[in-house]
């Protein structure tokens, strides 16, 4: 699926305004053990916040996107967010404040867990950290869009607060590139850039497994989950 459970890093204020301390973050997690406890196998390890469901992302990434060196977190303490509605997600959220104090930063248990409606606290940026399995290609199917919207300083789901130049300039580029390689390898340039600024730590890339019946014709199957049954589908 073109999703990506991603822990974004308030980069505006709070302890993950230090880079350096984005870094000690994203180096504490350990992704595999969360897609084999709480996914149970049915997730990939993410490379990069593009998936396996946009082939051409793997290919097209260096993996060079320079980064901040770990600091030290000095017992540091953050407040984690998360919907409740994807019952997986409070799960890697109590996963992630087992890992975090190993890296020095602590998580705050009793904060650990937030309705959905409460979105619009995430985006007024009252967390330090907030946990999102978001899709990479939105409704449109163009990632661009998707990195526009989540980190750009002027993005309209900018959890991470992020404000970065090199972020702005690259998401343009790649938004006003035609479509074809060269708009890929620019997203790619994008990604990197976000990257670098360690305010979006991707953990990994989730997998659906839809079974139709036998009997049922025709299902739809969207990857990005907008559609199930159309005007094709009938049951024998």
């Amino acid at each position: 699926m073109p999703r990506t459970n991603t822990l974004y890093l308030n980069a505006e204020k709070g302890v993950f305004k230090n880079a350096a301390l984005r870094a000690a973050a994203r180096e504490a997690i350990d992704a595999k053990t969360i897609v084999q406890g709480v996914y149970e196998g049915r997730a990939d390890v993410a490379g990069g916040l593009l998936g396996p469901a946009l082939p051409w992302a793997a290919d097209l990434r260096d993996g060079k996107a320079r980064r901040a060196k770990a600091g030290d977190p000095d017992g540091a303490t953050i407040t984690i967010g998360t919907f409740t509605d994807r019952a997986e997600l409070p799960e890697v959220a109590q996963t992630l404040q087992q890992q975090l104090p190993e890296g020095g930063v602590q998580g705050d248990a009793g904060r650990a867990r937030v309705r959905e409606h409460r979105i619009r606290r995430a985006l007024a940026g009252e967390f330090d950290a907030f946990i999102l399995s978001r899709a990479t290609v939105l409704d449109s199917g163009d990632p661009a869009a998707y990195l526009h919207s989540d980190f750009a300083s002027d993005g309209s789901f900018n959890i991470a607060q992020l404000a970065d130049e090199n972020v702005d300039r690259a998401v343009r580029k790649a938004s006003a590139t035609e479509t074809g390689d060269a708009r890929r390898r620019a997203v790619i340039e994008a990604e990197a850039a976000v990257l670098a600024t360690d305010a979006a730590v991707p953990m990994l890339h989730e997998r659906v497994i839809q079974g139709d019946a036998g009997g049922v014709v025709d299902v739809a199957h969207d990857p990005r989950e907008r559609e199930l049954i159309n005007v094709d589908t009938y049951v024998k």
